[in-house]
């Protein structure tokens, strides 16, 4: 992950600034959504590896390695689910902070069109 970017606030107003932290947080959760989508393609991976090696297994009949490749296989299954858990929470917030900043942007156009509505 890259980080967060410095943002000079002093020279914005305040609809601006406002609108740079929410990029910025959209943008880093993009970031971290596509890690986590590259760790379940991994162990997708890693679990298609092992079924592999499984059925090179079983055709040789080799009972023990078998039983110690299904426990892997267990295992990852069991990780593979919580990677997914994780990748959709990562989706919800990415997906909230994007409603965040469209929000914030249609408030400030509601705003402006009041203020020149009054105007007039």
């Amino acid at each position: 992950m890259s980080g967060v970017t410095p943002i000079n606030f002093s020279s914005m107003d305040i609809e601006t600034a406002l609108m740079m932290v929410q990029q910025e947080r959209t943008k880093l959760l993009d970031a971290q959504l596509q890690t986590q989508i590259q760790e379940v393609q991994n162990r997708n991976q890693q679990i298609a590896d092992l079924n592999s090696q499984l059925q090179i297994a079983q055709q040789n009949g080799d009972e023990a390695a078998v039983q110690k490749l299904k426990g892997q296989i267990d295992a990852a299954s069991n990780s593979q689910q919580m990677d997914m858990l994780r990748l959709q929470s990562m989706s919800n917030k990415r997906n909230e902070a994007f409603d965040v900043m469209t929000n914030f942007v249609k408030k400030m156009q509601d705003s402006r069109s009041s203020i020149i509505g009054n105007m007039r």
